[in-house]
């Protein structure tokens, strides 16, 4: 099946480009965000899920304003116009009746749509999603959350893939670059308002019949919100479905199709797709050190004292690198420049190099003073070196910290969540050749006591 793209307009004049697989009756699907039909189209996953529900069934498929191929210079997604979306796309089809399936932040979407035209809407499914947008995260995670995706969008982009698809670098399954289907600020548009969207009290008074579906380990959605869903809608069908992965193509995809026909009485059988070979770079962590005053020092101290000084800073970086997996990408003579596979081995690595600073500073005549900074990125790799944003980025934290602080952002925070590192918000920072202001963290490597 190869669906054509075709155009509906809103109410308020945006153009919603949807498509349209197979025939029968017609089965509406709403993804919300963040969505690119020809883009998602490409990884098989994903369209041998689609083409199985549309050999039994008509199924539409749309990119919501300011995504994919619909337009993308929008200033309203707000609840009211992501309905008109929804509407323009059923009025232009002509769709009297429709089953209608809303996934993550489109199941608020189709509530609010079902509440508005009952009539219109014969079955609903609810799959992987939530009624209230501020139980999925704390205030702080969700500030954290949304200052990541304005301040640092490539990394964003990566962190959110992997909370969705979670299997993937093991299961082979694909990894989707969001940055092609959405833009940084409608990105964080609709994040922050997917965190402020409440539609716990039009969930009792849904009448159609439900069903809700919702992977069991999911750490894009805990899957105790789409239980409180069902509880909450009268005579709602809930059916746990297992594995990590949040979208119900990736993983087990075949109990979630028998889940959807056993609801629609029909029979969806899933065609094995052919493997797809996406490419995918991980993030890189860039951690910088440098030794605060080496200038001075080394007047003072003279070049043959200040150059001992300064082996032993390489000594013990050295050996921190190597004992936390980093890799040194180069010396800058009073400072290094290295790279983590890992935030979590980064961080570690740079407690480790200041306690190691502290413990010397002692009992040293000439104390080692080191300030560090890092970043997580997608850095471009050339000759044994590593340029780009990422490092630039990693450079100026650097620089902006004082003698015995790391300082890192909000990506290198939220890549290690869960690792019981302490930090302490500094707030936002402008820093040279960025155009907008960073938010800043410092962690803290001082045993207490």
């Amino acid at each position: 099946m190869e669906p054509h793209i075709q155009y509906a307009k809103t109410k308020d004049g945006v153009s919603i480009a949807y498509r349209t697989i197979g025939s029968g009756q017609p089965l509406v699907f709403v993804r919300g965000w963040i969505s690119h039909l020809e883009v998602m189209w490409e990884h098989a996953s994903y369209r041998s899920f689609f083409e199985a529900l549309a050999r039994a069934r008509l199924v539409v498929q749309y990119d919501a304003r300011g995504n994919g191929l619909s337009d993308r210079d929008v200033s309203n997604v707000g609840l009211d116009a992501l309905l008109l979306d929804l509407e323009a796309v059923v009025d232009h089809l002509n769709l009297d009746t429709f089953d209608l399936y809303g996934q993550t932040f489109g199941g608020p979407i189709a509530v609010a749509y079902t509440g508005k035209h009952p009539r219109r809407v014969s079955k609903l499914i609810l799959d992987g999603t939530y009624a209230r947008g501020e139980d999925l995260a704390s205030p702080e995670r969700q500030a954290a959350m949304v200052g990541m995706i304005r301040n640092l969008w490539p990394a964003a982009v990566k962190t959110l893939d992997e909370l969705t698809v979670p299997e993937a670098d093991h299961q082979g399954m694909p990894r989707y670059n969001l940055s092609e289907a959405v833009s940084r600020d409608v990105a964080v548009e609709l994040y922050s308002l997917a965190y402020r969207i409440d539609v716990t009290d039009l969930l009792p008074r849904l009448k159609v019949p439900t069903l809700v579906l919702h992977r069991a380990g999911s750490r894009s959605i805990r899957f105790g919100l789409g239980r409180a869903v069902a509880s909450l809608i009268p005579d709602a069908r809930l059916v746990p479905l297992d594995g990590t992965a949040h979208n119900p193509w990736e993983g087990d995809a075949r109990s979630a199709l028998v889940a959807i026909g056993d609801f629609l009485g029909e029979e969806f059988e899933l065609e094995e797709p052919t493997p797809a070979v996406v490419p995918m770079q991980a993030p890189v962590t860039i951690l910088f050190t440098d030794v605060e005053g080496s200038t001075a020092f080394t007047q003072r101290l003279g070049d043959a004292k200040a150059r001992e000084l300064l082996r032993e800073h390489e000594r013990m970086v050295r050996e921190a690198l190597k004992a936390h997996g980093g890799s040194e990408v180069k010396t800058m003579g009073d400072g290094f420049m290295a790279s983590f596979s890992s935030a979590t081995k980064a961080l570690e690595c740079a407690i480790a190099m200041q306690r190691a600073f502290a413990e010397h500073n002692e009992s040293a005549e000439e104390p080692i003073l080191v300030r560090i900074g890092l970043n997580a990125g997608e850095p471009i790799a050339e000759e044994d070196d590593l340029f780009g944003t990422a490092v630039n980025l990693a450079a100026r934290i650097c620089a902006q910290a004082e003698a015995g602080q790391i300082l890192a952002p909000i990506v290198v925070r939220e890549l290690a969540a869960g690792k019981q590192f302490m930090f302490a918000d500094l707030g936002e920072t402008e820093l040279r050749g960025f155009e907008d202001p960073v938010r800043l963290y410092e962690l803290r490597w001082r045993e207490a006591g």
